[in-house]
């Protein structure tokens, strides 16, 4: 990609803090409501797709990253697996909505010590793309693995390239994704490739698919940008592709009907572990 400050390809060396620190803090007000929007917008999606590849009853799953916690609730509630392990950095979410067959475990899975057990499932959303080595990531939960169990991965693709139009909202994706570059590491620049790091770790039957949620006014995704720009304003300002005027005119555009952008599209891989 060029250097439109879209990802991290050009955009100096990615930040030292994680996910979670700096930015997007649990403890900060709203935090909680703001994931669950975007949960509201990709869940269904999610659960489409880990149902099709037949998920259900007898299923022990490992749910990575699992903030707070609607895909392993939905995994006991609708998919009727057995048990669900919900593992995050913070689980102040996830403990405040305790179910049957669901255990909470706080812990950091890339440690090298992060050795829960094997699962028929392993899923993570929306969290490679803020680590430093996904491949190495994708590696480690494929040990996870059970014989014949699936790991399914998901994270954004960015569609602000320099080809899209010049608009508010693409300004202000461009400058989001390269202040969160140089504050949490985050790079989407990759996610394209999981398919490929999925093979690398010895997986079959390899697949992948995108879901690119419309952005209208008011709807869960449009309010879920508004707030993610909100709580990442003084990374995205820093970058100087945007000022404080230019991102309060990319949320007002956001919310109109005038708005025509694409939101980051949801890549979706997964690849099954040999049952020998």
């Amino acid at each position: 990609m060029a250097d439109t400050g879209l990802s991290s390809e050009g955009a100096g060396s990615p930040g030292e803090g994680r996910y979670g620190e700096r930015v997007f803090r649990p403890d900060q007000g709203g935090e909680g409501d703001r994931i669950d929007l975007g949960a509201l917008t990709y869940d269904d999606t999610t659960m489409a797709r880990l149902r099709a590849l037949g998920v259900g009853p007898g299923w022990t799953c490992l749910d990575v990253g699992a903030g707070t916690g609607t895909i392993a609730r939905r995994l006991l509630a609708e998919a009727g697996v057995t048990e669900v392990l919900a593992v995050d950095r913070d689980v102040r979410f996830l403990a405040a909505r305790p179910v049957t067959g669901l255990t909470v475990l706080q812990a950091d899975v890339t440690a090298d010590d992060f050795a829960p057990g094997r699962f028929r499932l392993v899923h993570a959303r929306f969290v490679l793309m803020h680590l430093p080595s996904p491949q190495r990531m994708v590696a480690a939960l494929s040990r996870l693995l059970a014989p014949g169990g699936v790991l399914v991965v998901s994270d954004a693709v960015d569609l602000t390239t320099d080809s899209a139009p010049a608009t508010p909202y693409t300004r202000a994706m461009r400058a989001m994704w390269r202040g969160l570059r140089h504050t949490i590491g985050t790079d989407v620049s990759q996610v394209p490739r999981h398919p490929e790091l999925l093979r690398a770790a010895g997986l079959e039957s390899v697949a992948a698919e995108i879901h690119v949620p419309p952005l209208l006014p008011g709807s869960p995704i449009s309010r879920f940008w508004a707030d993610t720009w909100e709580r990442a304003r003084e990374a995205m300002v820093a970058t100087g592709l945007v000022d404080d005027g230019q991102l309060d005119e990319a949320v007002r555009y956001l919310a109109s009907p005038a708005c025509t952008g694409l939101s980051p599209g949801m890549l979706t891989a997964w690849g099954w572990k040999p049952a020998s």
